[in-house]
């Protein structure tokens, strides 16, 4: 059962409603948020995974009134379940483009705006954690601060996973970037998984400054040898749940692919997360 805190049905914003879906776990946090923005018309961001009750529920809250359905992404607990949402509330549904049987009405590119009346979301293409990754800017006379609607691109609780080959380090290090270019400034983030986010560039800063340090940290161990991500883990992580394990070695093989691409480590194969890594000769 949900805190009074974190209840599983929010409205964070006036205008913004989050259901959480019960989908908790080591990947999810306490669960996966879905948003309805709007009020006579509705935009629905993230229906979660296809689990019948949250689902119902979604539809529920929707009242008749779903005019789009909209995904961040295509990973498994943000997008299986916006066909039958969309479905049946006759919404259409818009997304990146077709990938791991999510097939959108049409596709949504960076720049693109999705609007309902007051409320518009401008598309911002933001990949790193996933490819296809896009993140939603609000902007709306309803709400005093220009929310961003992250998706899995920042999390409240949790640092991103970023697993290649789809998963870039590079890319989501520049999409970071991007955000806290924004002008006017984003003024709240409204993440996939976990509370909102109340100081954005405080925590935009705080994750470049944590992949900076964990890239830091890699260089440093190398500097002592040839090694590959499993092993590296076992340093860099203390205590880590097992569960993760295999997230932290694919989030590290992500580090190591960038500072590849810097010139700054080698390995035989790039593609192959059991392969290992040396300081380049180059340096």
């Amino acid at each position: 059962m949900a805190d009074a805190a974190d209840p599983v049905l929010a409205e964070p914003f006036s205008g913004v409603r989050r259901l959480r879906a019960p989908n908790p776990g080591p990947m999810t946090g306490r669960g996966t948020n879905s948003y309805l923005v709007g009020r006579d018309d509705l935009v629905l961001i993230d229906p979660g995974p296809e689990i019948p009750e949250h689902l119902d529920r979604l539809v529920e809250l929707a009242g008749g009134n779903l005019r789009y359905v909209v995904v961040t992404h295509t990973h498994r607990d943000h997008s299986p379940g916006a066909a039958e949402v969309a479905r049946r509330c006759g919404a259409t549904l818009l997304g990146f483009g077709a990938r791991d049987g999510f097939e959108p009405a049409g596709p949504l590119r960076d720049g693109d705006r999705v609007q309902v009346a007051g409320y518009r979301l401008d598309v911002l293409h933001t990949p790193g954690h996933a490819s296809n990754h896009l993140c939603y800017l609000l902007d709306s006379p309803e709400v005093p601060v220009r929310v961003l609607f992250s998706g899995d691109h920042v999390m409240g609780g949790s640092t991103v996973v970023i697993s290649p080959p789809d998963g870039d380090m590079a890319a989501y290090l520049a999409s970071l970037e991007r955000l806290l270019s924004i002008r006017p400034a984003i003024g709240a983030i409204a993440p996939g998984h976990g509370g909102v986010l109340e100081d954005p560039e405080g925590v935009l800063r705080g994750c470049l400054a944590h992949r900076r340090d964990r890239e830091a940290r890699v260089m440093t161990l190398l500097a002592d040898g040839p090694s590959t991500p499993a092993a590296l883990v076992a340093t860099i992580y203390r205590d880590l749940d097992p569960a993760l394990t295999e997230a932290a070695g694919r989030q590290l093989w992500a580090h190591l692919r960038k500072l590849a691409a810097d010139g700054l480590v080698s390995s035989p194969d790039v593609d192959d997360l059991a392969s290992t890594w040396r300081l380049s000769s180059a340096r």
